[in-house]
């Protein structure tokens, strides 16, 4: 049999973890094909250094998380890193109670932070696969989203021996043509950002691989970087560094949802504006996303939607 790699760790959790939101992070897609989600537990299906691999994150355990990787073949990752990145995907790094210190007696803003201590933003699996979402959710539903994002798994992504189905890497994307895209239900120009993405990232000159290269990398940088490329704007980068990179100060004024929920905090009659909610947002920098998660969480008539 050809070799593989398993590894497990351990990982601490605050008491104000909250395991309803990983699970529902993970739950977008209701067909379950790349993530499958219990009452406890998480499977991930992922290509890792372009073998097919499985990530479980067992959440059941009251102060605790258990995370296990088996991958297809023998790959260069330790457990220390292994633990280090389930942190990461908890978003176990970000400095919320700095925030709820800093912002927790804000008129408007402190009865959300109130409403929902200890909010995290969970992490995409890679930052690739979070610019990936990015680019397909453009200006349109998380439901339509969901379902373009299916087919190209399914037609473009690989199977771990567990069954689960793995999202494409950078390599596996750049080596298509436009058409094997809009195939999947992607416009022409989404399809064009993805390969351009996707050829950047597999060439090196975008650290979208790994979640760590957000520990060398300058912020503005890679968001002028990403903004010069075509199809790419204010709102998609910003949900690459939150999601990808667990960055917390990109400006959301450009969502729709984060709009509505702000007419809603400050009972206005009307939806502000980008160019308002941006001057509102710009008070809470440097957790200006983070402030968009909480927004996010707000209750609000309809079903909550889940980026």
């Amino acid at each position: 049999m050809p070799p593989t790699t398993q590894l497990n760790t351990r990982v601490s959790l605050p008491a104000d973890f909250r395991v309803a939101d990983l699970l529902r992070f993970y739950r977008r897609d209701k067909q379950q094909l790349a993530e499958r989600v219990t009452a406890h537990s998480i499977d991930k299906g992922l290509l890792l250094q372009g073998a097919p691999a499985c990530l479980h994150m067992y959440l059941g355990q009251p102060g605790s998380a258990v995370i296990s990787l088996h991958c297809d073949a023998a790959i260069e990752l330790t457990q220390a890193e292994l633990s280090d990145w389930g942190s990461h995907l908890l978003g176990l790094q970000q400095p919320v109670a700095a925030f709820a210190r800093a912002h927790g007696s804000h008129l408007e803003l402190g009865k959300l932070i109130l409403a929902s201590p200890g909010l995290r933003i969970p992490q995409a699996i890679s930052p690739f696969e979070a610019a990936c979402w990015a680019v397909i959710g453009q200006m349109i539903s998380v439901e339509a989203a969901t379902s373009i994002r299916r087919r190209l798994i399914l037609q473009h992504g690989r199977s771990h021996s567990s069954g689960m189905h793995c999202h494409p890497d950078a390599q596996t994307l750049a080596a298509l043509e436009a058409a094997a895209l809009t195939s999947c239900g992607l416009s022409r120009s989404k399809a064009a950002s993805l390969l351009l993405l996707a050829t950047e990232t597999a060439a090196g000159n975008l650290p979208l691989q790994h979640w760590s290269d957000a520990a060398h990398l300058e912020p503005q940088a890679l968001a002028e970087q990403l903004l010069a490329l075509r199809g790419i704007g204010p709102w998609t980068v910003s949900y690459i560094l939150l999601r990808g990179f667990g960055l917390l100060d990109g400006s959301m004024h450009g969502d729709v949802v984060v709009r509505k929920r702000l007419q809603q905090l400050l009972a206005r009659t009307d939806t502000p504006d980008q160019r308002q909610t941006a001057a509102w947002l710009a008070d809470f920098s440097p957790y200006r996303a983070l402030v968009a998660a909480h927004l996010w969480a707000m209750p609000a008539a309809g079903d909550s939607k889940e980026y």
